[in-house]
């Protein structure tokens, strides 16, 4: 007898969802820790960041330009400091410093319950920018330290899904605190993240990477003076990677803005597109980031990164005056096409970060490679504003011209770089600091 199509339908869905488990949960072991880590981070981050605005106006008082002011600033303290606490991360071992760095962030999301003016904002504000902007090149080295050479491309990738995964379910969380909007709720948002960080780092306990993987040990003065700042390429890579990441801004400040002030679509689009890229990231990134595990492989996702993101520019530009429903569906295509750029840069970023950076300082490297997402976060919403809100279309094709052009550059110099490291170490990563 026939099977019904209903079962037949929800048998291949059941089986699609188990496969799409099997590929995004990490493998039993250090790789699963680090996963449920992001998890748990991510988790709290999405309650507290969707909730933050709020919090921070409302609840401790600060208008909304000094709120500004203060986290610029603050992302400057964390790229000055990304570099710095990588070197650590070598001489300690990232394990350690990943573990001080979260708790120090939790205490310092506690610390916000207790400011009442500018001043002490802005302090917390900085310490926290310093941690957060060196958690990602930390979690990075660890991850290399921990799963090998064959694994931190795809665990990276994992982690990032899981992430995306956390972040959305703590967003879903933070909208019961924002619909009752009193302060006790906004509080509760802000002590809830500290309580998961604090859980996130239980999930790092008992890992332990080998002090002979964390690099030679550096005088406190070397600590300072990175060398990795001196291998040119690398730094430009990293900032070509870290330019290409202007879809971040572009997804959360210039869409927006664009479609509430030029397009007929209407405004809960803004929700619908930001709700689609997450799940389609979950779905998808660590499928994508297979071809990524060869820095030959990285460069040229790069590249088609750089193509994808110029081609929705394009296709958003076109998203004005032409009805609620086109306007709709036209913003719609350009996430789609958005998404692969996102997805092929995120994997291009590991390998090439990975798979380019001496063995043994993974963690200053790993920092270096920050830098690039670190000035993207600092200039980026303003750059997007200036040319989308300000610019309007030809705004949006100087950004096509911009990620395109970015996406030229990258293999080159990735391949450039890859041959200097065969051939041996390079001056700029072999000098000592003095």
């Amino acid at each position: 007898m026939a099977e019904p199509s209903g079962a037949s339908e929800r048998g291949v869905v059941s089986a699609g969802l188990r496969r799409w488990l099997r590929e995004t949960l990490p493998d039993p072991g250090p790789a699963r820790r680090l996963g449920l880590f992001a998890l748990v981070q991510s988790l709290g981050l999405g309650v507290f960041l969707t909730a933050s605005a709020l919090f921070f106006t409302r609840t401790i008082g600060i208008p909304a330009h000094r709120v500004g002011l203060a986290l610029s600033v603050a992302g400057l303290c964390g790229i000055v400091c990304t570099v710095p606490v990588g070197r650590l991360a070598d001489r300690f071992g990232p394990d350690r410093v990943l573990v001080t760095a979260t708790l120090l962030s939790a205490c310092g999301f506690v610390a916000y319950c207790l400011v009442d003016d500018f001043a002490g904002f802005l302090a917390v504000a900085c310490v926290i920018a310093a941690l957060e902007t060196s958690a990602g090149a930390l979690q990075a080295s660890l991850t290399d330290a921990l799963v090998g050479p064959e694994q931190r491309v795809r665990t990276s990738a994992q982690m990032r899904s899981l992430f995306n995964l956390g972040f959305l379910a703590g967003a879903a969380l933070a909208g019961a605190a924002l619909a009752v909007g009193t302060a006790p709720a906004l509080y509760g948002t802000v002590l809830a993240n500290a309580a998961l960080q604090l859980v996130s780092v239980g999930l790092l306990s008992g890992l332990r990477v080998a002090r002979a993987s964390s690099g030679p040990r550096r005088t406190g003065r070397s600590l300072m003076r990175g060398t990795a700042l001196r291998d040119v390429r690398y730094v430009v890579l990293a900032l070509v990677c870290g330019a290409l990441e202007l879809y971040h801004p572009l997804l959360t400040v210039g869409l927006p803005l664009w479609i509430a002030g030029r397009t007929d679509a209407p405004t809960v689009m803004v929700s619908v597109l930001l709700i689609v890229d997450t799940v389609l990231v979950l779905m998808f990134q660590v499928v994508v980031s297979r071809g990524a595990r060869d820095t030959a492989g990285a460069a040229r996702m790069l590249r088609w990164s750089g193509w994808a993101l110029a081609a929705s520019c394009g296709i958003f530009a076109w998203s004005g005056g032409h009805g609620a429903l086109l306007d709709a569906v036209v913003l719609v295509c350009g996430l789609l096409v958005l998404v692969c750029g996102e997805l092929w840069q995120a994997a291009a970023s590991w390998g090439l970060s990975f798979g380019l950076a001496p063995a043994g300082r993974q963690g200053e490297y790993q920092s270096v490679f920050a830098l690039g997402r670190g000035f993207q976060q600092f200039a980026g919403p303003w750059l997007v504003t200036s040319l989308v809100v300000g610019a309007g279309t030809t705004g949006w094709f100087a950004l096509a011209a911009l990620f395109a052009l970015l996406g030229l550059a990258g293999p080159p110099l990735a391949r450039g770089l890859a041959l200097r490291r065969r051939a041996g170490t390079p001056r700029a990563a072999a000098e000592p600091a003095h």
